[in-house]
């Protein structure tokens, strides 16, 4: 990823993100792929109407798709509004859906979204990440490194 994509992250008026990711998975690979969507879902996710908790993505057919991400009914919607947990394709090009794909065969491995955002062409984008799975005992490591940082900020902020 280089910093002008970075930048554009950061200046996206929607940034919905799945903390729960990095607690629970070491990132081994990350990949921005576009989300096929309704004219309702955009808006809602403009809105900041999204969440990605307990979600996940699958691959079936050479295609990899999104389950459990919830977007909210747009409010001002009428009777063809969208179903607020269906499952919804990614697009990522042949070569990575492969790579992808042989990476999950290896126990342990999994593919979790990790953030949503609009892109500088207003198009919703998302970011997933191979993942490995943490034990226990890295996830204490993970929230004792935490506090140390933590507890290292209080203490510069007293001087």
């Amino acid at each position: 990823m280089n910093k002008e994509e970075e930048l554009l992250r950061k200046k996206s008026p929607v940034n919905v993100k799945n903390k729960k990711a990095s607690f629970e998975y070491f990132f081994v690979e990350t990949y921005t792929a576009g989300i096929v969507l309704t004219g309702t879902e955009i808006k809602s996710i403009r809105m900041g109407k999204a969440s990605l908790v307990d979600t996940y993505c699958y691959i079936v057919n050479g295609e990899i798709w999104v389950k459990g991400m919830n977007i909210s009914p747009y409010f001002y919607g009428s009777y063809n509004n969208h179903e607020s947990k269906r499952d919804r394709k990614l697009l990522l090009t042949k070569r990575e859906i492969h790579h992808l794909q042989e990476a999950t065969k290896q126990p342990g491995f999994t593919i979790v979204p990790t953030l949503v955002f609009i892109d500088g062409k207003g198009r919703a984008k998302m970011d997933i990440a191979l993942c490995r799975g943490k034990k226990q005992y890295d996830k204490r490591a993970t929230l004792k490194e935490k506090e140390d940082k933590r507890e290292m900020d209080r203490a510069f902020k007293r001087f």
